[in-house]
């Protein structure tokens, strides 16, 4: 139950923090929007005992973004005490109406700057990138279990995961059929063991989206293929649009007639036998 609703207690999370900072700041959760900018990467890691726990990276930003320094008020310390009493204050009932779950953060909650040298440019950005690659390649293999759905219960005995894993998955097969948890999609998750989070989430303006990344690569080898091909660069050419229709033709082409009439006899032929074979059945 706590891997299955760890993602919306992170979510939770996320959204009583800046009202939280603006607080302890002493001014309003407005003022705080056209101060500066709260902004986060955050990758779930599966411990050994098969529960996820999450590494985030919490920045203060400017109002314009990443490029633009965040005012002197807004303090890393004023940030440790606003997220851990707004991790303290979030709560996830399950069921809502008479709750016999409720995730919480643990106690094992450990708030530390990332300290870089600013003499050096881009120091910064490596030792972010590198502190969430290093949780980002571990997935649920790690914690013993498999990458792929578990459409049925007795497919569970047998997969190659440790019997600690085994006990988990079957634990979320059986939860499952439990009424008041019939809104968790725990057996869809079985193979995660109940996680049906991302691994890896950011705030809308932390950095580029992936949807940026995929179109400079997409764009990449369009440009690759192009100079393979020896073709002109677009945009030395001209594009020609045409805007009128005229009528080019009907039927088939190149022998085609042949092979549509191959078809029709079989598909006829066909027809005939399943008729024939109808007539002579009893009935």
């Amino acid at each position: 139950m706590w891997n299955a609703h760890a993602g919306e207690l992170w979510r939770r999370f996320t959204q009583a923090l800046p009202a939280v900072f603006a607080r302890h700041l002493g001014i309003s959760r407005a003022e705080l929007r056209r101060r500066l900018r709260l902004s986060y990467a955050k990758v779930a890691e599966y411990q050994a005992r098969g529960l996820v726990h999450f590494h985030a990276v919490i920045r203060l930003d400017g109002p314009d973004g990443p490029s633009d320094a965040p005012p002197d008020w807004a303090t890393v310390p004023v940030l440790r005490e606003a997220i851990q009493e707004a991790a303290a204050g979030v709560a996830v009932p399950v069921p809502k109406d008479r709750p016999s779950f409720v995730g919480r953060w643990g106690t094992q909650l450990d708030v530390e700057p990332i300290y870089v040298a600013t003499s050096l440019e881009g120091i910064a950005d490596q030792r972010v990138a590198s502190c969430i690659a290093k949780y980002a390649t571990k997935g649920a293999e790690s914690a013993g279990t498999v990458d792929r759905p578990i459409r049925e219960v007795a497919d569970v005995v047998r997969l190659d995961v440790t019997e600690h894993a085994r006990r988990m998955i079957y634990t979320c097969f059986a939860l499952a059929d439990r009424p008041e948890y019939r809104l968790v999609p725990l057996r869809h998750w079985a193979h995660m063991l109940g996680y049906r989070g991302h691994f890896s989430t950011k705030s809308r303006h932390y950095s580029t989206t992936l949807g940026a990344l995929r179109q400079v690569r997409a764009d990449h080898q369009a440009e690759q293929s192009r100079q393979r091909r020896g073709l002109p660069d677009p945009g030395e050419r001209e594009t020609l649009t045409v805007g009128e229709w005229r009528y080019a033709g009907s039927g088939y082409r190149n022998g085609e007639h042949f092979w549509a009439e191959m078809i029709r006899q079989r598909i006829a032929t066909a027809r005939q036998i399943a008729r024939e074979r109808e007539r002579q059945e009893p009935a």
